[in-house]
């Protein structure tokens, strides 16, 4: 996902006075723009350092989704529906055979330690942002066995 593509969603979101899809976006734009600006790169912010600051930002709803007292309908359908539209930007995820060819194929050295610490360690510098995290530990754990 791009920057200037989120940029140009928000604004049509505006001019819809679409409050809740326009929340949702702002909320993704600013929290981008806040970890450009931590890690120092403003003017050029990445493709990949966006689809992270999504996923993060998906995870965390998803928190509060789980977290809502069942009985605060107003906050959970609030929570649903800025997740439904935070989703539309999630960047697509690798599946666990794909994760495990990716492990097979290009750590396959420190997949034959059966080490998971240290596989997870490798896997996980090549796979942030491209694959959940839980799906990971899982096929490593598989792999382990």
């Amino acid at each position: 996902m791009q920057m200037e593509q989120l940029q140009k969603d928000m604004i049509a979101a505006m001019k819809a006075k679409d409050k809740t899809r326009k929340d949702a976006i702002s909320a993704l734009v600013s929290a981008v723009k806040k970890v450009a600006i931590d890690e120092g790169c403003r003017d050029n912010i990445g493709e990949e350092l966006v689809n992270r600051v999504v996923l993060k930002e998906i995870k965390s709803v998803k928190e509060q989704i789980d977290t809502c007292p069942p009985e605060r309908t107003d906050l959970l359908e609030a929570y649903q529906a800025r997740y439904a539209v935070m989703q539309e930007y999630a960047p697509a995820l690798l599946s666990a055979e794909e994760i495990k060819a990716v492990i097979l194929e290009k750590f396959s050295e420190v997949a034959a330690t059966k080490n998971k610490g240290m596989i997870m360690k490798s896997v996980m510098a090549e796979l942030k942002g491209k694959a959940d995290g839980k799906v990971i530990s899982e096929v490593v754990g598989e792999l382990c066995k």
